[in-house]
C-alpha cells in the first residue's frame, strides 16, 4: 500500500502559478505595446513630402491685383478741450441782496434778457433825492436867469453899476453849474438803479449759476457765465517739437471722441509762450460746430508729419483660415496659397503717389511680412476651374 506526499507537491503547484502570472503579464504588455505602435502609425506607410504639399490650381479669368508700395502721411495727435470762442462772466456791480434769479444752468437766453434782480430800494430813494435836487436847481436857475436879464436892462439904462451887474452874472453861472450837477446826479442814480437789474450781455446759454435768491452779493462777484454755443474752439496742448509745424490759418484734422465727429479745423491762434512745466504751447483751432457740442468736451487734432512708405494688398485678396490670414499668390498662371502678416487697414483714396494697379476704390491692408512688392494676388471673387 502506497502513501502520497502532499507536502512535496505544494511547492510545485506554487511554481506553476507564478509562471502563469508572468506569462499573462508579458502578454498584456505586448498587447499594449502593439496598440500604441498602431496608434502612432508605425504600421502605415509614410506620405512623401512632395505629395504632402497642397496641390496648386489653375485660374481662368479671375481678377488679380499687384502688391504695391504706397506713401501715406503720418500724423501725431495732440489732445485738447472744447471751449467757447465767446464766453462772458456776468458779475455784480453792487453790494445788495439777490431778490430774484430768473434763469438756470443750461437755459438759452437772448441779449438784454433779465437774468437776476437785486434789491433796489436804497437806489430808488437815491434817485428820488437826485430828482428833487434837480427840481430845486432848475428853480434856482430860472430865478438867476430872470435877475440877470433884468440886470442887463438896468446896465443898458445905466441904472446899476458894473460891479452889481457882475454879481448877477456870477449868480447865473453858479445856478447853471448847480443845474448841470443835479442833472448828472440824476443820471448817476439811474445808472446805479439799472445795475440792480442784471441783463444778458449776449445771446447764448447760461452755465455755472452761482447765486440763489436771498444771497448777498458784492461788487465784482461772478453770478453766472454765458457762452455762445454756435462758436466753439478746441484748446490743444502741443509739445514744442510739434508746435513749429503749425501756423495760423493752417488746416488740420480734428476729432471729438464722444460724438465720433471729424472735421477739417483751422488753426486760429498759437499762444507764443511755452508752459514751463510741460514745455508745450497752447494752440486754438476752430471748425464746423456739430449739434451736441458742449464746453469741456474731450477732443484731439492730428498734426501732419513726414510721409511713410508701406506695402499694401487689397483686402479682397485676404482669406481667413482659422486664425491665419492667407492670400493666393499668382505665379506662372498657377496659384499658391501663402500665409501673410497684416497690419493697418486703409482706404485706397488715402494713398498718395500710388501706381495704378487695378485696385482703386478697394480697402487696402498693410503687409508686414509674407509678400513682396510686384507679386500678383488673386482677388476672392472668381471661381477656381481646375486643380493639379
Amino acid at each position: 500500500m502506497t502513501t502520497t506526499n502532499p507536502a512535496g507537491t505544494r511547492p510545485l503547484t506554487r511554481s506553476y502559478a507564478l509562471v502563469g502570472k508572468l506569462l499573462l503579464a508579458a502578454v498584456l504588455v505586448a498587447a499594449v505595446t502593439l496598440m500604441l505602435l498602431a496608434l502612432a502609425g508605425v504600421f502605415h506607410g509614410k506620405v512623401p513630402m512632395e505629395t504632402a504639399k497642397p496641390p496648386p490650381f489653375h485660374i481662368a479669368d479671375q481678377p488679380v491685383a499687384e502688391v504695391r508700395k504706397i506713401r501715406l502721411p503720418r500724423y501725431e495727435t495732440a489732445v485738447g478741450t472744447v471751449r467757447p470762442v465767446y464766453e462772458t462772466a456776468v458779475a455784480s456791480k453792487l453790494l445788495a441782496r439777490v431778490v430774484e434769479v430768473k434763469v438756470k444752468a443750461g437755459q438759452a437766453v437772448t441779449r438784454d434778457e433779465v437774468l437776476v434782480r437785486l434789491d433796489d430800494a436804497e437806489l430808488q430813494a437815491r434817485l428820488k433825492q437826485a430828482e428833487a435836487a434837480l427840481s430845486a436847481a432848475k428853480s434856482a436857475h430860472e430865478l438867476a436867469s430872470i435877475e440877470f436879464r433884468r440886470a442887463q436892462q438896468l446896465l443898458e439904462n445905466r441904472a446899476i453899476a458894473r460891479a452889481e451887474y457882475d454879481q448877477f452874472e456870477s449868480a447865473l453861472r453858479t445856478a447853471t453849474a448847480n443845474l448841470e450837477r443835479a442833472q448828472q446826479a440824476v443820471q448817476e442814480a439811474k445808472v446805479l438803479l439799472d445795475y440792480a437789474t442784471i441783463r444778458a450781455p449776449m445771446t447764448g446759454i447760461v452755465i455755472d449759476k452761482r447765486v440763489e435768491a436771498g444771497d448777498t452779493v458784492a461788487p465784482g462777484q461772478i453770478l453766472l457765465t454765458i457762452y455762445d454755443p454756435t462758436r466753439m474752439q478746441m484748446v490743444v496742448t502741443v509739445r514744442e517739437s510739434l508746435a513749429e509745424r503749425l501756423k495760423v490759418g493752417q488746416k488740420v484734422r480734428g476729432r471729438l471722441e464722444a460724438l465720433g465727429y471729424e472735421c477739417d479745423a483751422t488753426v486760429s491762434e498759437i499762444v507764443p509762450e511755452a508752459q514751463a512745466a510741460s514745455r508745450s504751447f497752447t494752440v486754438k483751432v476752430t471748425g464746423p460746430c456739430p449739434p451736441g457740442v458742449y464746453s469741456g468736451m474731450f477732443g484731439r487734432i492730428y498734426i501732419p508729419l513726414d510721409e511713410e512708405e508701406i506695402v499694401v494688398v487689397p483686402e479682397a485678396a485676404v482669406v481667413k483660415v482659422g486664425q491665419l490670414d492667407m492670400v493666393d499668390v499668382l505665379t506662372d498662371r498657377t496659384v499658391q496659397r501663402r500665409s501673410v502678416q497684416l497690419g493697418r487697414r486703409f482706404d485706397s483714396a488715402d494713398a498718395t503717389a500710388a501706381p495704378d494697379s487695378g485696385a482703386q476704390g478697394l480697402v487696402l491692408r498693410e503687409v508686414l511680412a509674407g509678400l513682396a512688392v510686384g507679386e500678383k494676388v488673386v482677388l476672392q471673387q472668381g471661381k477656381r476651374v481646375s486643380q493639379r
